[in-house]
Parts: structure tokens; sequence; C-alpha cells
């Protein structure tokens, strides 16, 4: 199953304005091809499909393409998979637990499964258990995107307040792909906590340089160049939270004069 669309689901730092976060992998959706006379073959392409349309918030259309999958292959694991993030999009955690399960047996070590599980597990309150789903998907020398699993694990790290595990998970993911925004920015606001504000001031400069800033990054460099004392910057961050971001409550705790 191909690995490229990825899903942004609610952020795992538990801040409003954070702009993404890693989500489940789902197939690629380029227009499916190959013999469809193979069952395996059937049973991929209408994975693909139904990853169209769970991309597409139609969880109707993507579990009838997943049943017929299930039916083309019921040994094919990704169908599963897709499954249980269908599931899990419709808050129906028991069926999207079975299916997880269902897809870890059939394929143990397949990266985009256990990735797949460990975010439902992060996200169901399981948040330490799902670190090694995501450890056990970057173990497989064929996964395309390790980084991806190495940012999940630092959020769901970070969001139980395990610091130290979430910056070794972040610095991971930077070695494997230097421009990921996610670990830019969460390992940004690590670094500032720990008084490193130097390094908080060039991820949070890298991340703006990447994407859209966000609240969120632009709160942290505006701190960070408070720190390291130059006024002339952190005004101008601090316009561009007000500009850009009137309504949130980064800029309503730069009005109280609460930086920390």
């Amino acid at each position: 199953m191909k690995r490229i669309l990825w899903i942004a689901l609610i952020v795992l730092a538990g801040c409003q304005s954070s702009p993404m976060s890693e989500g489940p992998v789902v197939a690629d959706t380029a227009t499916p091809t190959g013999e469809t006379n193979d069952p395996r073959n059937r049973a991929r392409i209408r994975t693909e499909l139904a990853a169209l349309y769970y991309g597409r918030g139609s969880m109707g259309v993507a579990l009838e393409e997943l049943r017929l999958a299930a039916q083309a292959d019921p040994g094919y694991g990704p169908v599963y998979s897709m499954f249980g993030l269908v599931y899990m999009q419709l808050k129906e955690n028991a069926l999207a637990q079975q299916n997880f399960d269902r897809a870890l047996r059939l394929a143990p070590t397949d990266p985009d499964i256990n990735h797949n599980f460990g975010w439902f597990m992060c996200q169901t309150g399981r948040e330490n258990e799902s670190i090694r789903y995501f450890l056990q998907a970057v173990r497989n020398p064929l996964y395309s995107t390790p980084w991806k699993s190495y940012a999940a694990a630092g959020q769901c790290a970070l969001r139980v307040g395990n610091l130290k595990d979430a910056q070794t998970h972040f610095e991971s993911a930077l070695k494997l792909e230097p421009d990921e925004p996610v670990s830019l920015l969460h390992l940004g606001q690590i670094q500032y906590r720990n008084g490193r504000y130097e390094d908080a001031r060039k991820l949070a400069t890298r991340f703006n340089r990447l994407v859209e800033p966000t609240a969120e990054s632009l709160w942290l460099s505006l701190r960070a160049e408070r720190q390291l004392g130059d006024k002339n910057a952190e005004a101008a961050f601090a316009n561009q939270l007000r500009r850009r971001f009137s309504g949130s409550s980064e800029y309503q705790a730069l009005q109280r004069g609460e930086y920390d």
C-alpha cells in the first residue's frame, strides 16, 4: 500500500493553534491501475479508492469500497487498517480496534498498519502504549517516511508530558527529514522550555519559512527573541501576531504580559 497522503487530525500538544499533526497514513489517491482479475490487486485498488473517499470525508462510500476489498481478498491487511481509520473517524472505537487487531494479525510488521494503530491508541488515551507501534513502523527498512512515525511518537510523548522522549523522537524525525514541520515547531517549544533560546529561535525561523506561520510559531519566535534581547524582532513578531491572530490565546497572553 503506497504511503503518500497524510491526514492532519487534532493536535496532541494541547494547543488549539497548532497548525498540523502527523496523523494516519493512507493509500496514494492516484488513479489505481493493475490487473483486476487478481484478488489481491482488486483488494488493493478498492482500498486505495476507499482512501480517496476517506480523504474527501465520504465515510459511507469508503466503507462500501472496503467491504468490496475484503470480499476480494480477506487476507489483505491494509484493508482492515483502512477500516480502522474510517471507524476511528466515525468515533466507532470498538470497531476500529477490532479492525486494527485483524490488520496486525495479518501483517504484523507492516509500517503503515503499525503507525495507524499507534495513532489510534494515542487518540484513545493510550499514549504511552502507542509509542512502541510507531517505533515498530520505523524498524521496517522498506518504510518510505519513517520521520512521520518519529514525529507522531514525539507528539504522543509530549501529550503525557514526557519531554525527554518527545525531544528524542523529534530529533530523530529531523535527522531523516530536516524540513519536517511538526517536529520543527514542537522541538522549538521544548528547547525554549529548556532555556535553549537560540535553538528555539532557529527552529521557529525554519518552520516559519517552510510553512505559513501560525499563532503558535509566531508566539514561540516572539518569546525567543524576547529572551535573546532583540526588541525589534520581538516587536515585529508581536505585530504579526496581532494582525494575523488577534483572536488567538497566544495574542491574549501577549496582551496580559504572560510570556511563560
